[in-house]
């Protein structure tokens, strides 16, 4: 059985556009095979989206105890945040306006449940208070 899980990261100061480039190459890998491709990924952006992953597979893990062998990135997607608006100065007293843009990403990653161990059977072992006189 599959189950499926996900981590956001808000606000990540950089344009969607460069974002997406990076997040492209690691859609539909394995977690472990994903982390390796971005260590060595010479973009800025690939910092942002290894923590992500990471961050998904530790709640894959950890909250949702699935086994690490068998996560999957089923979708990671990049979408635009909000953006700050600021002006650069110009000659003759102008001032020109640009945009800081960010960016969100979204990676949700499914594998399968690890199962459960079965519990040994305990042996009743009453301690009777002996009674001293």
């Amino acid at each position: 059985m599959s189950t499926q899980v996900k981590a956001i990261a808000k606000g990540i100061s950089q344009s969607p556009r460069k974002v997406s480039v990076v997040a492209s190459l690691v859609r539909g890998r394995t977690v472990e095979d994903a982390l390796v491709i971005l260590q060595h990924t010479p973009r800025r952006s690939s910092k942002a989206v290894y923590k992500v992953i990471s961050s998904a597979k530790a709640n894959a893990i950890h909250n949702n105890k699935l086994k690490e062998d068998s996560l999957v990135i089923s979708e990671i997607a990049v979408t635009a945040g909000p953006r700050i608006k600021r002006y650069r100065p110009a000659a003759h007293g102008r001032a020109l306006p640009f945009q800081r843009k960010t960016s969100h990403i979204r990676v949700i990653v499914s594998g399968e449940v690890k199962p459960k161990k079965a519990k040994p059977a305990k042996a009743s072992t009453k301690v009777t208070k002996k009674e001293s006189k």
